[in-house]
């Protein structure tokens, strides 16, 4: 039997507007990364998803990000390391305070959007996500893809460390996420998802768009919770693995199995 984390990017409406179905995600996932207001979420949506992670038994994660509102914190920037460290920090302890506040705890964290996807590749720029992290708080769990900078650099910062696998993206023969502008990079069927995370379960690791396969562990499943697809997605993909044998659990017990 193997040991998965299913974790989806929740908490991410801003004031009146409204984005996802986090209630309905919570009831499937086992962790949700919180948006932390820079790119999403503001603090009474914040509080809200906190709330109901909580009541849920879902493990709490945040999901720090470039200060990019407009463009969903998906836009590629460039910031001084001490400054985005700062930024990450801030972030973190916002969560981190509200969950406090409503009798929980932050567990892990997650880079979101453009910040996660260049610090795959930058080894200089996931030294800095590592850092803020530990000076934060070193026994926090940093949530990296398979194969990434961030990864490696996560382990040389001593933290614990998740690999993440994506159920709606497709991967290049190098192992990074097919870029969202060239076709075929987003999977938007529950069948299609589906399908892909399971071929990398049974793979042991990640199974490219053109069919290479790059054995890799991993320990947690990413369903990105903005689609309209989302809910159905998660809960045609738990479904399956469950059917294969598989334990869903919150993101330390995963670790600590």
């Amino acid at each position: 039997m193997k040991r998965l984390n299913l974790n989806a990017d929740l908490g991410e409406s801003f004031g009146p507007w409204k984005m996802g179905s986090d209630e309905a995600l919570l009831d499937i996932v086992g962790s949700a990364n919180i948006a932390c207001g820079f790119h999403a979420g503001d603090p009474l949506v914040m509080q809200r998803t906190v709330r109901q992670a909580i009541a849920a038994g879902v493990s709490l994660g945040a999901h720090p990000a470039f200060p990019d509102l407009q463009g969903f914190g998906r836009r590629m920037m460039s910031i001084p390391a001490a400054e985005l460290e700062a930024m990450l920090i801030y972030q973190i302890g916002a969560l981190a305070g509200i969950a406090q506040a409503e009798g929980g705890r932050v567990t892990h964290v997650k880079p979101h959007g453009a910040l996660n996807n260049m610090a795959c590749e930058d080894a200089a720029l996931a030294r800095s996500v590592a850092s803020a992290v530990k000076a934060f708080d070193p026994q926090l769990i940093l949530l990296a893809p398979v194969l990434s900078q961030l990864f490696k650099a996560g382990e040389a910062a001593g933290l614990r460390v998740a690999a993440e696998i994506f159920a709606d993206r497709a991967y290049t023969d190098e192992g990074n996420l097919v870029p969202r502008s060239q076709p075929g990079a987003v999977l938007h069927t529950a069948d299609e998802c589906v399908a892909h995370v399971l071929r990398m379960v049974e793979a042991g690791g990640i199974v490219c768009a053109s069919g290479k396969r790059i054995e890799t562990p991993f320990h947690s499943i990413c369903v990105h919770g903005d689609g309209p697809q989302a809910v159905q997605s998660a809960a045609a993909i738990r479904k399956a693995l469950q059917e294969k044998g598989c334990e869903l659990l919150d993101l330390p017990a995963v670790l600590a199995a």
